[in-house]
Formats: C-alpha cells, structure tokens, sequence
C-alpha cells in the first residue's frame, strides 16, 4: 500500500511481473523505462496526540484528592502491618519495602490543606518508622 500526502491512501497496486529468462542470469528490460520517484513529503506534526498527553496529564480536584486519601490509607494499612509485626516479633522485609513504597506515594499533593496536613503527618510517621528499621 502506498500512502500519498499525509493522509492520503490509495489502493493497492500489483507490479507487473516480468518474465525470467530460462538462462538463469540477471538482466534488465530495455523495454520499460525507469519510474521516477515522487518527492518526499514533509510528515505534519502529529497535534492530535500531543493535546491527548495534555488532557492526561489534566487532573479533576476530586480525582487527585480521590488519589491522595487512597494513598493515605495505603500508608496507614503498612503501618498497621508494621505495627502487628513488631508485636508478634516478626518483621520481614517486605513489610518495611511496602511502608518505603508508601511513603513515596505521599508526597504528591492534594489541594486540600487539611487534608495535606493528615497526609504530612502519615508521612512523617512513615519516615520514622522506616529510621527506626535502618532503611533511609
């Protein structure tokens, strides 16, 4: 298929076949003359695409308030698992990989101050938590 323009298609043409000497050797038709090629054509930018990574990238208030109480409580669920291990004595790894991860996901604001308070405080704990355990 050959595409003509920037979006331009045209159909599907098929090459005339040429007939093979039975020599086997290779050689050239005088009889066709050789296709001129078209000019290139500058590609055009592609605005479609970039405007929808602007849209994405757009967040709704309530989504990213939605997304900052999920992470949140993430955070405070690890903390719990934190705090069951350290009574029963058992502190694996992943637990305290799971509270790291956590505590990144904290950072990102809300645009809700009393609720980037809560969200420093967690996040604060976190961070002690995770001193106490050695991991930075």
């Amino acid at each position: 298929m050959r595409i003509y323009g920037p979006n331009g298609t045209s159909t599907a043409t098929a090459a005339p076949v040429a007939r093979r000497p039975a020599g086997g050797t290779f050689s050239l038709s005088d009889s066709e003359p050789a296709q001129a090629q078209n000019p290139t054509v500058a590609l055009r930018t592609l605005g479609g695409i970039d405007a929808l990574i602007a849209l994405q990238g757009i967040e709704e208030p309530a989504e990213r308030r939605r997304r900052a109480v999920k992470h949140g409580r993430r955070a405070l669920d690890a903390l719990d698992e934190l705090k069951l291990g350290l009574l029963s004595g058992t502190v694996d790894q992943s637990t305290l990989l799971r509270l790291k991860s956590a505590a990144a996901d904290l950072r990102d604001g809300s645009g809700d101050d009393r609720l980037d308070s809560v969200l420093a405080e967690i996040d604060l704990r976190v961070a002690v938590e995770l001193a106490k355990a050695g991991m930075s």
